[in-house]
C-alpha cells in the first residue's frame, strides 16, 4: 500500500494569492492573458521596436517556424491587450488592473535569476496620476504582505515603457535586492492602445514574485522554487 502524506500550498502559491487579495482589496481588476505572444504586445506596442538595445536584455525563447511568436518576457503583454480591449469597446479610463503570471527569460541561472518566474504587475491610468501615487501603493503593499518593518529604497532607472523610470529594492540578507521595475506610462504606450497621453497619465510596475517570496520566507535561492524533488524540499 502506498503511503500518501498531506500536500500543502507552495510558496509561490501563497504570495501570489496574498498579493492578489491586497490589490483587489484596495479596487484594482485582475487581469490575464496569454504566456504565447506575438511581438506587438509583447514588444512594439510597449516602445521598443525592433532595433531597441532594450530588446537585446529581454532576448527570450521564440517558436520555431513562427517568427511572431515568443514567450512573453513579462506581463505587461496583458497591459496592452487589455488597454486595446477597453478602447475598442468604446471605454476610457480611468481603472486600476493588477496582472499575475508566469514569464520566460534567456537567463543563466543563479540564487535570484531564472529562466522562468513568476511577476505581479500593476498598472493605474487616469488623469491626476502621479509617482507619489505609485508610491504610497508599493509601500501599502509591501507592508501587508511583509510587515511594518520592511526596508525599501526606490533608484532612478531607464524602461522603454516608462518615464520617467525606477526601480524598487528592498533589503535581503543584508544587502539590497531588486524586486520590481516602475514608472509612469509612456505616453507613446498609451498612443498605440487608443488612449490619449496627453489627457490620461498613469503608473506601471512589476514585482518579481520569487524574489518577494525569497524575503518573505527567508529562502536563500531562487532554484529551490523548482527542484520538484520532494528529497530536496526545502520547504
Amino acid at each position: 500500500m502506498w503511503e500518501y502524506q498531506k500536500g500543502s500550498e507552495h510558496p509561490l502559491s501563497i504570495v501570489i494569492n496574498e498579493a492578489v487579495k491586497i490589490f483587489t482589496d484596495l479596487g484594482f481588476e485582475v487581469a490575464t492573458g496569454p504566456e504565447l505572444e506575438d511581438v506587438w504586445h509583447n514588444f512594439d506596442a510597449l516602445n521598443m521596436p525592433k532595433d531597441h538595445p532594450a530588446r537585446d536584455i529581454q532576448d527570450t525563447f521564440w517558436i520555431k517556424g513562427h517568427d511572431d511568436k515568443v514567450l512573453r518576457t513579462h506581463t505587461s503583454n496583458v497591459q496592452i491587450r487589455y488597454m486595446e480591449n477597453l478602447t475598442k469597446s468604446g471605454g476610457n479610463p480611468p481603472f486600476a488592473i493588477v496582472v499575475p503570471g508566469k514569464i520566460f527569460r534567456n537567463e543563466a541561472t543563479d540564487t535570484t535569476h531564472g529562466m522562468q518566474f513568476y511577476q505581479l504587475e500593476a498598472l493605474v491610468i487616469g488623469k491626476d496620476i502621479s509617482l507619489a501615487n505609485f508610491k504610497f501603493i508599493v509601500e501599502v503593499f509591501l507592508k501587508r504582505l511583509l510587515g511594518p518593518q520592511i526596508e525599501f529604497k526606490f533608484v532612478p532607472s531607464y524602461y522603454p515603457f516608462v518615464e520617467p523610470g525606477l526601480d524598487v529594492y528592498m533589503k535581503w540578507q543584508d544587502q539590497w535586492l531588486e524586486v520590481a521595475g516602475a514608472g509612469m506610462v509612456h505616453p507613446k504606450v498609451l498612443e498605440n492602445c487608443g488612449i490619449d497621453g496627453e489627457k490620461w497619465q498613469g503608473f506601471a510596475f512589476g514585482f518579481g514574485i520569487d524574489r518577494l517570496t525569497m524575503i518573505k520566507f527567508k529562502i536563500p535561492d531562487v532554484r529551490f522554487f523548482y527542484q520538484g524533488d520532494l528529497r530536496l524540499n526545502q520547504f
